[in-house]
């Protein structure tokens, strides 16, 4: 008995229990529809033979009445010799009265045999009918099934990601992020505050050399024309 027909024959409440506790509900309704397959090729089988029998015996049954038919022939001929000379009247009505009654064991037969086709034919008509019945469930549950696998699919994916999402609440991913955007704003000011400092001091060193530099200079150029003029400082 495959997993459905266990599973039907308890209440709907322990139905959705049963479900519920199956470790891959998807394998299981796969292995249901394998052994429904295999009850399908049972009832196929149960349904050929079946058939087959009502055959049979309806066959049978038209030989039996043809061999009756045969016999009262039979007793005809039988009769007809009689009337012809060529046999004795009281062994022809004798030999056509067992004719006769054979003719009638025969129909008996027939009529018994014709019964058992048709309670035959009956019983192969209903498993085809399950047969049928049979095909059509296990072909809309096989859909159900590829529907339901596209679906559980999508549904862990949808599962996943609204799971991500859940976790990232404002006391963990945004406050860290907010704390990270806080830090890179303090770094940037105090880079900024280095570089003016900085600024400002190349300044005052820049201003003192260029003092230092602009006397030494001028000096210089003075020495320099007081030696194309041949002029020292003791003269002067």
């Amino acid at each position: 008995m495959n997993i459905f027909k266990r599973i039907f024959r308890i209440g709907q409440a322990e139905i959705h229990a049963v479900v519920d506790k199956m470790e891959d509900p998807i394998k299981m309704t796969e292995q249901g529809i394998r052994e429904m397959k295999e009850d399908l090729e049972q009832s196929l089988e149960a349904y050929a033979k079946v058939k087959a029998l009502a055959i049979r015996t309806q066959n049978n049954c038209e030989k039996k009445k043809d061999e009756a038919n045969e016999f009262e022939n039979k007793a005809i001929i039988l009769l007809q010799k009689a009337q012809k000379q060529e046999l004795a009247l009281e062994k022809a009505e004798g030999l056509a009265k067992e004719a006769l009654l054979l003719k009638k064991q025969l129909f008996i037969e027939a009529d018994e045999l014709e019964k058992q086709a048709i309670i035959h034919q009956s019983s192969a008509d209903e498993l085809h009918k399950n047969v049928e019945i049979l095909k059509f469930n296990i072909s809309k549950w096989e859909s159900e099934l590829s529907t339901l696998k596209a679906r559980v699919k999508v549904s862990n994916a949808a599962k996943m990601v609204n799971r991500q999402l859940a976790n990232i609440d404002s006391n963990s991913t945004i406050s860290m992020l907010e704390r990270m955007k806080e830090k890179v704003e303090e770094d940037e000011a105090l880079a900024k505050a280095y570089g003016e400092i900085a600024l400002g001091n190349k300044s005052k060193v820049d201003e003192i050399n260029q003092t230092i530099g602009g006397s030494e200079s001028v000096n210089n150029e003075l020495e320099e024309l007081k030696k194309k003029l041949n002029i020292n400082d003791e003269k002067i």
